[in-house]
């Protein structure tokens, strides 16, 4: 029987961060079993050492040349639906589960919700802890639950939604990184109801594709079809996708930019005393697209995502994405924060 956890020492990390940083882990623990999460955070060489999950690499900056620890990589990858009521089905998805698959996996059962998030990097587990969300939706909207490994209480632990304190682009697993090992999601799924076109763009796509039906289907290929065109390829140019979240002000601040600067883009945000801007307008607006340090760039594709066009390390990308938000802290005074995580410093202004 193959051993339910495996690892490896002194590991290097480029191939296993989508910016394609030159980096190195002190150890690398290669999980096939959730269940022998305690065996293995048990293991005497373990001991005293920081600990990270790592799965696809698509939400981390290496602001350091080296992970003096454990990351932990989880390759449990199932999916299977737990009930169907013929409305909506519950299913429950390993977090080693790649996402743009189980989108996929998803639509092939005759579920839909997830169309509108296809073709974000990452895996399944990942998706709670950022709430990712896109072109009108959140995951958070569908999650009924997510199982995990607590590290505090050492058991293992089942957070309906009310638990995970779902917010944009946060939760309660952000908020405690280092406490809980997210191991499966569950999902509630509907099988019938009208697609999320909220997006403008989205129903533009549709048009361009022919007119097409929005079919839930069809609104997945129009979202990977704008995604490609709008945003660099990390398998071409390391990336992590959007760098910095839109930032949400109070109402009030909204209008008073709005005052000053022609065309400032504004959204609703969750609560009607507050409004969110575009992060991409801000720094585009600072002039930083397309600028560069090297081989650390802010993209000529799309202002909001960072890239690494060869040798770029991790100091430098910091580096840059500290100089962007604090031009756009001078010339707007809104703050920017990153999305990914940032390991082995701090972000400063």
């Amino acid at each position: 029987m193959a051993a339910a956890y495996s690892l490896a020492w002194d590991v290097p990390l480029r191939d296993r961060n989508t910016f394609h940083l030159d980096a190195r882990a002190r150890c690398l623990a290669t999980v096939h079993d959730a269940a022998a999460l305690p065996a293995l955070l048990d293991e005497p060489a373990l001991q005293n050492l920081p600990l990270m999950v790592l799965g696809a690499g698509s939400n981390v900056l290496f602001a350091t040349g080296r992970f003096d620890g454990c990351l932990v990589h989880l390759q449990c990858h199932s999916a299977r639906i737990l009930g169907d009521d013929g409305d909506h089905a519950l299913v429950q998805v390993d977090a080693g589960f790649e996402w743009d698959a189980l989108v996929d996996w998803a639509l092939d059962q005759g579920l839909q919700g997830l169309e509108n998030l296809a073709l974000i990097p990452g895996q399944a587990g990942a998706a709670p802890i950022q709430n990712i969300g896109a072109y009108g939706v959140e995951v958070g909207r569908f999650i009924a639950a997510v199982h995990v490994f607590d590290r505090q209480a050492v058991a293992f632990d089942r957070l309906t939604a009310e638990r995970c304190g779902f917010g944009y682009r946060d939760s309660v697993f952000k908020r405690e990184p280092d406490r809980r090992i997210v191991t499966a999601i569950e999902l509630r799924l509907p099988r019938s109801g009208a697609t999320n076109l909220s997006y403008a763009g989205l129903s533009e796509e549709l048009a361009a594709m022919g007119g097409l039906e929005p079919t839930p289907r069809h609104v997945a290929e129009a979202v990977r079809r704008i995604r490609r065109r709008k945003l660099p390829d990390p398998a071409v140019t390391g990336n992590a996708g959007s760098f910095f979240k839109n930032p949400v002000v109070a109402r009030a601040i909204a209008v008073e930019l709005q005052s000053r600067f022609a065309g400032v883009p504004v959204f609703p945000a969750s609560t009607d005393a507050e409004r969110k801007l575009s992060a991409a307008w801000l720094i585009e607006q600072a002039g930083w697209r397309g600028c560069r340090d090297g081989d650390a760039a802010v993209s000529a594709q799309h202002a909001l995502v960072l890239v690494n066009l060869g040798q770029a390390t991790g100091p430098q990308l910091l580096a840059l994405a500290q100089r962007v938000a604090a031009s756009v802290q001078e010339k707007f005074g809104v703050a920017l924060e990153p999305e990914p995580r940032i390991v082995g410093a701090k972000f400063r202004l």
